[in-house]
């Protein structure tokens, strides 16, 4: 499945790049076996840039409603705290994903909650790989409240060859966990902004490999269990 947040992009690439492959098939048919080059070779083409859109189905790996999932797939580069942070007003533990150009680009909540505020940073576009390009480079920072009423936040990084953030969600929208949100095309980082770190447990370190939707990165105690 090609993701719909993509669709201005691979939708026309098909509309164009496909037909011109099946008249090379057609004059390779009718007796010139050398169309079939052109013919193979502008269909995978048109599949290696479709596969930067491509949209698994994604089930979270445990039913623990304390559990945040991955907001996207890739490797974990940094698992932080921070003395405060816009999303949190407060204390944080930072979580940051590295997307290659070759992992899936979409992004999804990491919990149920409700945006409360929308937050588009313009910026430079770094090395993705560059700690510094978490600081500087173009960004779009999602907060959302839990049922609790605490904040945790997801922010979209670009990088030298992410150029592009999509979020497709409003103030005051209910996510579930594991919706899909938005993207990043193509290369990026990803963070999950977790509230109180003292009473989150991290399951994921650093260099470990998650999936968007799949993988539980932390689990943050509820406000009753901390009493």
């Amino acid at each position: 499945m090609l993701t719909k947040y993509g669709m201005n992009q691979w939708l026309p690439a098909a509309v164009v790049v496909l037909p011109i492959a099946g008249a090379c098939a057609w004059l390779a048919q009718i007796g010139e076996p050398i169309w079939w080059i052109p013919a193979v070779g502008l269909c995978v083409i048109w599949l290696g840039f479709a596969a930067f859109f491509r949209d698994p189905v994604r089930r979270p790996e445990s039913d623990d409603p304390q559990a945040f999932v991955s907001p996207a797939d890739g490797t974990i580069s940094a698992v932080i705290r921070v003395g405060h942070h816009e999303a949190t007003n407060g204390p944080a533990l930072i979580i940051r994903i590295f997307l290659s150009v070759l992992d899936v680009h979409i992004n999804r909540a990491a919990q149920a909650a409700t945006v409360v505020k929308i937050r588009h940073e313009p910026g430079r576009y770094l090395d993705a790989r560059m700690a510094a390009g978490a600081r500087v480079n173009e960004n779009l920072l999602l907060t959302l409240r839990l049922p609790d009423g605490r904040n945790y936040g997801i922010r979209q990084i670009s990088g030298a060859i992410a150029r592009r953030i999509v979020c497709r969600v409003k103030v005051e929208e209910h996510l579930l966990r594991g919706q899909r949100y938005g993207m990043i095309q193509f290369g990026s980082t990803t963070e999950l902004i977790l509230p109180q770190p003292e009473q989150v447990t991290a399951l994921v370190s650093e260099g470990a490999r998650v999936y968007a939707g799949r993988t539980c990165l932390a689990r943050l105690n509820s406000i009753d269990s901390t009493k």
